[in-house]
């Protein structure tokens, strides 16, 4: 290792060496290795500078974006309007707080567990504190308040941590956006419009974090007489959770540093999209004036700009800072799926329509009240398994905190969900996505093996 590496070859050498030092799946480096590491990270930084630089500028610059939307027909349809939202004290919640008062909403009230991470508080907010866990006090406060429409924010939102705290996060993203669809029946509240995540248009995911949220999709598309419809973000650069780790994990001049720090990417080819949490205000203030009666429309930016590369993001973050943190390439943490089913996307709509939304939502595209937001029509099949699975779930919840039992009963739910929602996709879609995931069937997954059988048996049952 004594040679310079920037003389012996190019970035990807140097990250060629760095896998060979330290195999992915540890959980702890020696001394040795996070010598070695250090080295070969700081040669890396000095290699990719500009680029990384550029990137990590990149990231940041996206905090100011903004959409359009119909200034005056969303003013007029908020006017002397009552608003709840849950989540509020939250960056995205915050954000819509403040988008709400500036377009002239009559009262805005928010609904959270009190939890907050210093986002600002908004003038003439009411803050309430309730769990949405707890159907009783969210039941109460939405009686007292009669909202006119409901934006449900609140979430458990890192998939990690999902992974971590199952049971926490099965009741707070599918029983707690019951409860919010409940309370709202209960109160003649017309109107809920839920904050979903792009992760939800995998039809099947073993994830924790994104089974829970597909499965509150399901709930709020079989609304029970409500007019809803949601809205899917990707990374928000206000709150991202990997921006942060990777802040914490460099750490400069903290008086904190650690000689057995690192910074653990789980692969270096890793890219994301990026939105701001104004973004994603606007793009529930779309989903708003977008829903209609009879259908579930999913909505998401159209264009999010070319994804962020996570490797020269972290590397941007050490070059601004001065750091000398390692990098390791760690391999997928649970909570995170390395590669997604190769059927998702639709060649021939992949480039014209947002990437949160899949090959099946793609072919049933809806009009949408912003040219820079998509909207999509979510179908479920109709069918008594589905609402006999939740119920499984949820006494499965009431007996045990333990994750494998709550794993195993909310995969269930997970393979039903995906059934329903291919019994109802267009053919055509469900054709083609199978002929693109066949080319695949020999190095596939067991999960997507499933997944393309299931295509094929309805596409042959038709």
């Amino acid at each position: 290792m004594s040679e310079s590496l920037l003389e012996a070859g190019t970035a990807r050498e140097i990250i060629e060496k760095m896998r060979r030092v330290a195999a992915p799946g540890q959980h702890c480096l020696d001394a040795g290795a996070l010598r070695l590491l250090a080295g070969l990270t700081a040669e890396l930084v000095a290699a990719t500078r500009a680029q990384a630089g550029a990137e990590h500028e990149r990231f940041l610059g996206i905090r100011p974006r903004a959409l359009t939307l119909p200034d005056d027909e969303l003013g007029r349809a908020l006017a002397a309007s009552t608003v709840l939202v849950t989540g509020g004290t939250g960056c995205i919640g915050s954000a819509l707080l403040a988008e709400l008062t500036r377009r002239g909403a009559g009262r805005v009230v928010s609904v959270s567990r009190g939890v907050t991470q210093a986002w600002p508080r908004v003038a003439a907010t009411e803050y309430r504190a309730a769990d949405i866990r707890d159907a009783a006090t969210l039941g109460a406060i939405v009686a007292e308040v009669r909202p006119d429409v409901i934006f449900h924010v609140a979430a458990q939102r890192d998939p990690g941590l999902a992974e971590a705290e199952v049971h926490r996060t099965i009741t707070t993203n599918v029983f707690g956006t019951r409860n919010v669809l409940a309370a709202a029946r209960a109160a003649g509240t017309p109107q809920v419009v839920y904050a979903s995540t792009g992760k939800a248009l995998r039809p099947y995911s073993p994830e924790t974090y994104t089974a829970s949220k597909r499965a509150a999709e399901w709930l709020v598309a079989s609304g029970g007489g409500l007019l809803t419809s949601a809205s899917r973000f990707t990374h928000v650069v206000d709150n991202s959770i990997v921006y942060q780790r990777l802040l914490a994990w460099a750490a400069p001049a903290t008086g904190e540093e650690r000689p057995d720090a690192v910074i653990r990417l789980h692969d270096p080819d890793i890219s994301f999209y990026v939105q701001s949490a104004r973004e994603s205000a606007q793009l529930l203030l779309a989903a708003y004036l977008g829903a209609r009666p009879g259908e579930f429309r999913v909505h998401a930016i159209s264009d999010l700009g070319l994804p962020v590369t996570l490797l020269d993001l972290a590397l941007g973050v050490l070059a601004s800072t001065g750091a000398a943190t390692p990098l390791y390439f760690s391999g997928y943490d649970a909570g995170y799926e390395r590669v997604p089913f190769p059927g998702l996307y639709d060649p021939m709509t992949a480039g014209d329509v947002s990437p949160l939304l899949n090959a099946y939502e793609a072919a049933d595209m809806t009009g949408s009240p912003s040219a820079m937001v998509d909207a999509g029509r979510l179908r479920f099949a109709a069918g008594e398994r589905l609402p006999a699975q939740v119920a499984a779930l949820e006494a499965e919840c009431g007996r045990t905190r333990d994750a494998r039992p709550l794993t195993g009963r909310l995969a269930d739910l997970s393979w039903s969900l995906l059934d329903s929602a291919l019994a109802a996709a267009p053919r055509r879609a469900l054709e083609r996505s199978a002929a693109q995931a066949r080319r695949y069937r020999d190095t596939m997954i067991p999960n997507h093996r499933r997944m393309l059988a299931a295509i094929e048996r309805l596409i042959t049952a038709c």
